[in-house]
């Protein structure tokens, strides 16, 4: 959460909102921003922390461990429309890529913006090349797309 945090206000220039979920209380995420995570990120979090103590959200999301009582952590890519594109769940030991969120989301904006005229092939970063699907696209991928290309 706090790598999200360091990189918050280059996600608000691309228009994203984050919000942070937990089935903590108000009140402990108080004191876990007061006592943790503002010595971690200057400030603390910048962006709201939800409780969702009944696991509501959760549940929804299909992150909520009953028998825990605790959300797993996960990160979602929920485009404009509401539409979730994108669903990363890991469990503890190992932390969530910042890079690749960036990555994630400017690939969906592209292809929205293109209207799926154009698409992000797997490692694409920004600048590099796209596909265009289409009939003309189907088989000859290897002309136009090499792996190397997207790094």
């Amino acid at each position: 959460m706090t790598a999200v945090a360091a990189k918050y206000e280059d996600l608000k220039k691309l228009d994203v909102e984050v919000l942070s979920v937990s089935v903590d209380s108000q009140f402990v995420h108080k004191v876990w921003q007061t006592e943790e995570l503002s010595k971690m990120v200057e400030g603390g979090v910048p962006f709201p922390m939800v409780s969702d103590g009944a696991g509501k959200i959760g549940s929804v999301y299909g992150v909520y461990d009953e028998a825990a009582g605790v959300n797993v952590r996960g990160r979602f890519i929920i485009d404009p429309d509401g539409v979730i594109q994108a669903i990363e769940i890991l469990t503890p030991p190992v932390g969530r890529n910042v890079s690749e969120l960036f990555r994630q989301i400017q690939a969906f904006r592209l292809v929205r913006k293109t209207n799926g005229a154009e698409v992000a092939p797997s490692g694409w970063q920004p600048g590099k090349p796209t596909l265009k699907p289409g009939p003309e696209l189907v088989g000859k991928v290897w002309e136009v797309w090499k792996p190397d290309l997207a790094f």
